[in-house]
């Protein structure tokens, strides 16, 4: 064989080899990853060990909740009938909840009338929702407010569709909480929601509101718990309860009065209020444990309260300081009433009730809430820290009454604006003093604000015509004792001031007086 056989037969060789190799490693020998997508468990790390699958994640469908409780969620119209002359009056002020809730004119449809007629029917629309198969119905108070007569529509579907309208009768109203109790008679059982445990939701929760916003009739949206225990200061009557659930839940004019629901298709609150000024996600409802507790009395047409007569707020770090308190908790005591169960039972302003009845008090809400839900002429033991010590007196309570109420506002934590280290004046309480800032004789000693700096520390707690009668406990009956008494307060220290500021004309029934807190620079 000569040589240029041999390179052809040593080249075919070669090809041969190559050609085999390469079958070899195309063949699928489980040696190489697929090219096509492959599905995978998630892994993760663990400190228990060195992977763990996660379980997929799956968001809700809502559907079964909404099919279940829309039958007993209703549409609620109002009818008033009023006077032109007290639309005109109406006009000159802005009701609290057309501003936080309501309809976008005036939450009203105003019929046809003549020009000549003082009298016509003013109509307005909210929800409710039926909690109990004989046609007990939950809604809010401002949605049947003065109303002459009241409409429920009740039975549509899940879509909307259907229903029945009947009328309904008002069994009982709480403006204090803006509850009422509804009554409707229908053939045969009703569809209820069940109620919920208000306080056992958390922020982040699921949230469901149903309703009839802009009245489309069983509007659902979603969202969470966003906060609790806000209070938004909607009116004089609501302010000293006001206790909401805050939730992004989309809540529109017309849904007052329908329910928020949990994960489970139970009712944790009562859509209440929206925050106006345009803002959005911003929704708030009345906790459902306020209204099962008091529906035994919404049913029976009054809800009665007990009643201390004196006004609080809450303890801050100013308060604790001021005080030398050992802690930032419990209410302050701003002011008694005369005559009233605070009073008679020896409770001064200056107090701070740390334990109701042997329970820790932590915030003025609390003491409100054990106070109100008390039957009347029940005694309570009040425990509170004054000048360091512990103190226990013992009260009964009275029954709140409207004008109650009204007094309550002078439980004033509001910053109103105080001599050259605070950015103040001052003047003795002369009989011309009084009689330009309508200082009541009661005021017997002290000394009047006659001007304040804006920004000064004094601009943030007092006004011009404040009237100053206590400097850090130690009273003032001139202006030589507050000169004095400021004097002593060293740099950097709060000090605390008891005022009394005059009722100005149309804002209250008479003066506001408590504690306000400056920091000396």
């Amino acid at each position: 064989m000569n040589s240029r056989t041999k390179r052809i037969l040593s080249t075919l060789a070669i090809i041969i080899a190559s050609v085999a190799f390469g079958i070899v490693i195309s063949a699928d020998l489980g040696l190489m990853r697929k090219s096509n997508a492959q599905s995978a468990p998630i892994q993760t790390t663990s400190s228990s060990s060195s992977t763990a699958t996660v379980t997929a994640v799956t968001i809700p469908s809502f559907a079964d909740i909404a099919a279940r409780v829309a039958p007993a969620v209703v549409s609620i119209t109002s009818t008033e009938v009023v006077k032109t002359s007290d639309l005109r009056r109406r006009g000159t002020g802005i009701d609290p909840f057309d501003f936080f809730f309501g309809n976008p004119n005036d939450g009203r449809r105003r019929g046809n009338r003549d020009q000549g007629d003082d009298e016509h029917a003013q109509r307005s629309g909210g929800s409710g929702f039926i909690i109990s198969p004989d046609g007990y119905i939950l809604t809010n108070n401002h949605v049947v407010e003065g109303a002459t007569k009241v409409d429920v529509h009740y039975g549509a579907d899940s879509d909307g569709n259907g229903g029945h309208t009947v009328s309904a009768k008002i069994i009982g109203r709480d403006p204090a909480t803006d509850i009422a109790l509804l009554k409707i008679d229908a053939l045969g059982t009703l569809p209820s929601v069940p109620l919920g445990d208000s306080d056992r939701i958390r922020k982040g929760d699921w949230a469901i509101a149903i309703g009839n916003p802009f009245q489309f009739d069983n509007t659902l949206t979603v969202g969470v718990i966003s906060a609790k225990g806000r209070s938004l200061g909607l009116s004089t009557t609501t302010q000293s309860f006001e206790n909401f659930i805050q939730t992004d839940a989309a809540i529109n004019f017309g849904n007052s009065g329908g329910p928020l629901l949990n994960i489970n298709g139970e009712v944790v609150g009562i859509n209440t209020a929206i925050r106006g000024g345009g803002a959005q996600g911003i929704g708030f409802a009345t906790p459902i444990n306020t209204a099962k507790r008091l529906l035994p009395e919404l049913k029976t047409g009054k809800v009665v309260r007990g009643y201390l007569g004196m006004g609080i707020v809450p303890v801050t770090d100013d308060v604790k300081e001021s005080f030398n308190l050992p802690e930032a908790r419990g209410a302050l005591v701003q002011y008694v009433d005369p005559d009233k169960p605070a009073a008679k039972a020896g409770l001064q302003p200056g107090d701070v009730v740390v334990e109701i009845d042997g329970r820790k008090i932590n915030t003025n809400r609390e003491l409100i809430d054990y106070i109100s839900y008390l039957p009347v002429g029940s005694k309570v033991n009040i425990t509170v820290i004054r000048d360091r010590q512990r103190r226990t007196f013992t009260a009964t309570t009275a029954e709140r009454t409207l004008e109650a109420e009204n007094n309550d506002q002078n439980d004033n934590n509001s910053v109103q604006p105080s001599r050259n280290r605070l950015g103040m004046s001052v003047q003795d309480l002369t009989p011309q003093a009084r009689q330009m800032y309508g200082i009541d004789d009661k005021v017997r000693s002290g000394v009047v604000v006659t001007g304040v700096k804006e920004v000064s520390p004094a601009g943030e707690a007092l006004s011009e015509g404040d009237v100053i009668t206590e400097v850090q406990g130690d009273k003032i009956n001139n202006e030589r004792d507050f000169r004095a008494a400021i004097d002593r307060v060293r740099s950097g220290q709060t000090i605390r001031l008891y005022v009394v500021t005059p009722a100005r004309s149309g804002l209250s029934s008479g003066p506001l007086q408590g504690y306000r807190f400056i920091k000396v620079p």
